[in-house]
């Protein structure tokens, strides 16, 4: 017993905890998505982060010690962004002839997700510092933090907010579109996927990938489009109000 304890002390403090728990931990989640059939509730990131918050607290394990080996995963999140240029290059004549109609959307649907977070902060008497870090809650986690920090918010927790938005929209997603009547074929498809890269980021997007290619393009269209617009349009917007 004296020594497996050794050896979980040795394991958990060296950059190799970080990495192989997190691939370990994402491979197994990823398995039971595809075996309920891509389920919005078994979001394999949502139960990624879960499972290895909870060892992260169980096991007493500082979270700079796990990121020193998950830093190797956060690398390619950059490469991974880029790979999703490559549907939307297949699709390059229909972006061109619809690209007045997807800035309007971009914007109506940028619009909306700053001012329902500023709204329902400010209805709940949260903090200035925290309904600016709200903000950019549909913007991907750095840019989220980039935007934040520059508009007086706190990064960390435009962070946060960026990944529950991510993930919320990714597993309520499907229902909504259902709700409203939005149909699976080319256009709805593509109507889907605008509208989850739009509200969801990074994660949206990811999800809409695994459910059909057409989504997956259009919505990665809908991340790029937002990241730009709000790392622009944000700063301008805060230092006119104030």
């Amino acid at each position: 017993m004296l020594d497996f304890v050794e050896l979980w002390v040795y394991l958990t403090t060296g950059p190799l905890f970080g990495l192989t728990s997190t691939v370990i931990v994402y491979v197994l989640a990823q398995a039971i998505y595809s075996q309920l059939n891509h389920a919005p509730w078994a979001n394999p990131v949502l139960w990624s982060v879960l499972f290895i918050a909870s060892i992260l607290l169980l096991t007493g394990i500082q979270y700079p010690v796990y990121f020193a080996g998950a830093q190797f995963i956060h690398v390619l999140l950059g490469p991974a962004v880029v790979a999703l240029a490559w549907p939307l290059w297949q699709r390059r004549a229909a972006l061109k002839n619809a690209w007045r109609e997807l800035l309007f959307a971009a914007l109506a649907g940028g619009a909306a997700a700053i001012a329902s977070a500023f709204i329902l902060g400010k209805l709940l008497g949260l903090p200035m510092t925290v309904l600016l870090s709200m903000v950019p809650k549909s913007v991907t986690a750095p840019v989220a933090m980039g935007v934040a920090q520059q508009i007086g918010g706190i990064p960390a927790l435009a962070a946060v907010f960026a990944v529950l938005t991510g993930l919320i929209g990714a597993i309520s997603a499907k229902y909504i579109f259902d709700f409203f009547g939005i149909k699976t074929d080319p256009l709805g498809w593509s109507q889907r996927g605008f509208a989850l890269g739009t509200a969801a980021h990074g994660i949206g997007a990811a999800r809409a990938l695994q459910v059909n290619a057409d989504a997956g393009a259009y919505a990665a269209l809908a991340l790029a489009v937002q990241v730009l617009l709000a790392s622009i349009l944000i700063p301008i917007g805060v230092q006119i109000l104030r």
